[in-house]
């Protein structure tokens, strides 16, 4: 029997400037996969420090889990149907400039399945600067 499986997408919304005090709502849109098989979290990175994990959605059941020191301002929510899920942040300030990701859970440590996409969302707080462009979508296996 030959094991066949389909390309997983997470695609995420366009970059984004935004003032000290907006708020801004981001997009990652799920597809390839039964949709509630698997958690969506969202990562942080601010510019010259390492992966934050902001929390995750268990996917169907709309119910989120945050790491403590995002809890306050970011919310975490999906649609009914769970390809869209969204990650909002409140009362912006510039600490929150950062390219924030998507992940599908168990990307990384399932063997034999493909993991696509890239950190295709930046927020720029307090700067009227345009955002970098997104890095290509690149194609990894493991296994």
């Amino acid at each position: 029997m030959k094991t066949i499986w389909s390309e997983i997408k997470l695609e995420q919304s366009a970059s984004e400037v935004k003032r000290p005090g907006e708020r801004v709502k981001m997009l990652c849109t799920l597809s390839g996969y039964r949709l509630t098989s698997y958690n969506i979290h969202w990562i942080q990175q601010r510019p010259g420090r390492a992966l934050e994990w902001i929390g995750y959605m268990s996917t169907g059941n709309n119910s989120p889990g945050y790491a403590s020191s995002f809890q306050s301002r970011f919310i975490i929510t999906e649609e009914d149907s769970s390809s869209r899920q969204y990650l909002e942040i409140t009362s912006l300030t510039a600490e929150d400039s950062a390219v924030y990701f998507c992940a599908r859970e168990s990307t990384v440590t399932e063997n034999r399945r493909t993991a696509q996409g890239g950190p295709t969302l930046q927020t720029a707080v307090g700067r009227p600067t345009p955002p970098s462009p997104p890095a290509p979508a690149g194609r990894r296996e493991w296994g």
